[in-house]
């Protein structure tokens, strides 16, 4: 709802509201009404535009007039007179709710149609509205006719143009009689979200498209709306991004239709010079960025046209960054939710990473696994933010504008590198930091764990080399595994090889592993991209930290790290987005090469000293020659008894026994072994460095399970105190 609109309705004394808001009284007209119904709120608005946008008088304007239908009564919302005595009717509103549907809205123009052609006198117009969408229809009873029109016409206007937005509309001169144009316009956050769902709701309902692939052809509009929103324009040029009408005469042969068949060619043609102009912005957008979009709009016409004439009047480009980035968030987090959950992080959580981490306008940082593109947009929120406290006059002051905007887009631009395996997502985080003013140049649709080589062998993008990022800010996808057999890369990775037992008392040959999981495999590629110093975090799952088997994964990060931080996130934290699985996010800092090897030689040195202490390969050869000879006794024994049996029958005999043996030597070297991987642990630990890691638990993040708001964030007062922590460390 235009709230500027109302609250200047109110101040023409044009309508007034109850104290609660719930009901409406319009002046002239002395009529009360349900504020609370929200097809009410869009007649308002409707009301108000007749008025004050139009330029039509309000004695001229009735509300709830009735129309004989056959021996029924029905009610027209609004009709405009061309008379003060109001018995020559002009223009006919059909006012319907915001969330209408699709063919709720058609069956509307059907309704408004019949409105006009029960009307004693002649209709000339037709205005159709939802407040989100508007069509317009100039109507000729006497013809059976209905042909669209970009606009209804201002007051003492006898001629329309085919368009209604032009650049820098409120600059040129009006004149008396003649249309007055309009330029797009900003909107409010709420507006902008719900224009997008619409859109996307008009696409998928009723199953022309998934969801998914409705996302994916509204992001393409999106982008040719932007496009178009950047081409140079001379005051009072029009947009492409809009419907522009067809005169009859432009129709071949025109004479020769019957007016049924002409308003179908017009409407025909009418969609296909729009497809062609929405198709060569797209053309124009993919010249300069072929990396958003790589495949064509597919589209029918018709539904091009019912998105634009969503998205027509919007001003993406001026709206606030801050307003349209969470209009596309709120609308992209409604369709993640769905199908593509597990590509998006929840917000808490990916606010809280980045708000602790020292991030500014000089900082390279990367997401390896970056979905829906959330931890690169909170990065460069908060180098915008940091941008309005260098520059706090910004807004006032030309010369600190232009360094307020070099400060954080050339972050986004030089500094933000995202890589996303599915290319439908990759896109969506493409196009969700372009609706943020970029930062999308250097996100990229490759498979993550790639080596540096073969993504830019793919990509043509040279930025994704190794040591070279201050930040890595992930979300691995989870229990995905890669095969050797699948990916070659796999033996690359120390993780992909199995690790070496030192208290093997032969020593086996390196073997690679034959598959690993993907959030282990991804650990160690963050390791390899970030810089010394560098920090990683990392949401994972729990199993990582507390699974014994992946013990071996644990003293890794124990090499390649400096553990600053573990902060646990309840059971529910994902469950809104589809995965249900326990994590943790986990805040490394890299190690100086030095460190690493130090460690490494710490380790060797610990284990081969206390092999040599523990004397430990004789005694397990020892035991091993030990529990050889109980056997050969056992054997000899039941030999002498049992002279008779044959081979089957004589190991059948003794297995228990044989069994027996074996056990109770592999346990002697268990426990030896047991023995030494605890003093190797106690004296490991003696030796490293020393220092403080920060540990916390977080059990409610601001959302339960199903994603509802708890309105308590554990999360913000954690935050604070882990901030403080990585700012104490060297």
């Amino acid at each position: 709802m235009d709230l500027d609109l109302i609250q200047k309705g109110i101040k023409e004394n044009l309508i007034k509201l109850d104290d609660e808001n719930h009901s409406i009284t319009y002046i002239q007209p002395n009529k009360k009404r349900n504020f609370s119904n929200p097809e009410e709120k869009v007649q308002a608005e409707a009301y108000l535009k007749l008025i004050l946008n139009y330029g039509y008088k309000p004695e001229r304007i009735k509300l709830f007039v009735s129309v004989t239908m056959g021996s029924g009564t029905k009610e027209a919302d609004i009709i405009v007179y061309n008379d003060d005595d109001c018995e020559e009717p002009y223009i006919l509103v059909e006012c319907k709710k915001e969330d209408v549907s699709e063919p709720e809205f058609a069956q509307a123009i059907n309704q408004a149609y019949s409105y006009a052609y029960a009307l004693p006198n002649d209709i000339k117009f037709i205005w159709v509205t939802s407040g989100l969408k508007n069509e317009y229809f100039e109507v000729n009873k006497q013809k059976d006719s209905k042909i669209s029109h970009p606009d209804i016409p201002q007051f003492g206007v006898k001629k329309l143009a085919n368009y209604k937005f032009v650049y820098k509309a409120d600059t040129l001169h009006s004149e008396a009689g003649k249309q007055k144009f309009s330029d797009i316009k900003i909107v409010s956050e709420e507006e902008l979200t719900r224009q997008f769902k619409k859109a996307h709701d008009a696409l998928w309902g009723g199953g022309h498209l998934n969801p998914s692939e409705a996302f994916d052809e509204l992001d393409k509009l999106i982008f040719c709306k932007i496009w178009d929103e950047r081409k140079a324009r001379k005051p009072g040029d029009p947009y492409d991004f809009q419907i522009i009408t067809v005169e009859k005469e432009e129709i071949k042969n025109f004479k020769k239709l019957s007016e049924k068949e002409l308003e179908n060619a017009i409407r025909i043609e009418e969609n296909s010079r729009l497809a062609e102009r929405i198709k060569s912005l797209y053309g124009e957008g993919r010249v300069k960025d072929p990396e958003v979009f790589r495949d064509d709009i597919r589209l029918t016409h018709e539904r091009i046209r019912t998105v634009v004439a969503y998205l027509q009047e919007i001003n993406l480009g001026e709206t606030d960054l801050d307003s349209k980035g969470r209009a596309f968030e709120t609308f992209m987090g409604s369709f993640f939710r769905g199908n593509f959950g597990q590509y998006f992080t929840p917000r808490p959580i990916v606010k809280f990473i980045t708000d602790v981490l020292p991030i500014t306008h000089e900082s390279l940082v990367l997401d390896t696994s970056c979905g829906s593109g959330g931890f690169l947009l909170y990065a460069l929120n908060k180098v915008r933010n940091q941008a309005t406290e260098f520059y706090p006059e910004y807004e006032t002051n030309p010369s600190d504008n232009t360094k307020h905007y070099k400060h954080w887009h050339d972050f986004a631009e030089k500094n933000l590198y995202g890589i996303e395996i599915n290319e439908q997502i990759s896109r969506a985080a493409k196009m969700n930091m372009i609706i943020h003013d970029d930062g999308h140049t250097n996100v990229i649709t490759s498979d993550g764990l790639l080596l540096p080589e073969e993504i830019e062998k793919n990509t043509k993008n040279r930025g994704f080399t190794y040591n070279r990022f201050d930040f890595i800010i992930t979300n691995p996808p989870f229990g995905s595994t890669v095969r050797q057999t699948e990916k070659a890369y796999l033996k690359e990775y120390k993780l992909g090889k199995k690790e070496a037992d030192w208290l093997a008392v032969v020593e086996k040959p390196e073997a690679n592993r034959e598959n690993q999981s993907t959030e282990v495999l991804f650990i160690e590629q963050n390791y390899n991209f970030l810089k010394e110093g560098g920090y990683l975090a990392i949401v994972i799952p729990d199993g990582i930290l507390t699974n014994s088997s992946l013990q071996y994964v644990r003293d890794s990060i124990e090499e390649m790290f400096r553990i600053v931080a573990v902060v646990s996130m309840p059971q529910t934290a994902f469950t809104a987005t589809g995965a249900g699985v326990k994590s943790s996010v986990l805040f490394l800092k890299k190690h100086t090469q030095d460190t690493t090897e130090k460690i490494k030689e710490i380790k060797t040195t610990t284990q081969f000293n206390l092999l040599a202490a523990y004397g430990y390969k004789e005694k397990v050869t020892q035991y091993e020659k030990e529990k050889k000879q109980e056997i050969k006794k056992l054997e000899k024994e039941y030999k002498e008894k049992y002279p008779d049996l044959d081979k089957k029958a004589f190991n059948e005999l003794i297995k228990d026994e044989k069994t027996e043996i074996q056990n109770t030597y592999t346990e002697k070297i268990n426990n030896l072994k047991e023995e030494l991987q605890e003093a190797f642990t106690k004296e490991k630990q003696s030796k490293l460095p020393d220092y403080p890691i920060f540990m916390a638990i977080a059990e409610d993040i601001g959302y339960d399970a199903t994603g509802k708001p708890t309105n308590n964030n554990e999360l913000d007062v954690i935050g604070k105190e882990l901030t403080k922590f990585i700012n104490s460390i060297d």
